[in-house]
């Protein structure tokens, strides 16, 4: 599945789109491993814009970053991911708000419950 993410990196004034393919199911038959995948492509995305010479498949941790999933004014819901480096938002994507949420929260929860931090 093919969707579109806009980019924005702190310190420029203006913002790119790529699209991204990250996993072939439709939004409705996600599961959470459909959706860890769609927001390491999505941060891949990011990462690309800032570095574009860094190998794709550098290891990502989902962890360090702000989340929000919100309506689209024209239907479906996008994903919003922030951090220093800056914004990347995905979508729309046709699948309920509270459904989406719930997977990204339980992606969360089991990132948090097996990193190991290192001070």
């Amino acid at each position: 599945m093919d969707f579109p993410v806009d980019i924005w990196l702190r310190g420029d004034n203006h913002a790119t789109t790529e699209v991204i393919s990250p996993v072939t199911h439709e939004p409705s038959a996600w599961t959470d491993g459909d959706v860890a995948d769609v927001l390491i492509a999505m941060l891949r995305a990011m990462d690309r814009a800032k570095n574009p010479n860094v190998a794709a498949d550098r290891p990502v941790g989902l962890r360090g970053f702000s989340w929000i999933v919100n309506p689209y004014e024209t239907g479906g819901v996008v994903i919003a991911l922030e951090m220093t480096l800056g914004a990347v938002v995905g979508g729309p994507f046709d699948i309920p708000e509270s459904r989406l949420t719930g997977m990204i929260q339980r992606v969360m929860e089991r990132e948090r419950a097996t990193s190991t931090t290192v001070h």
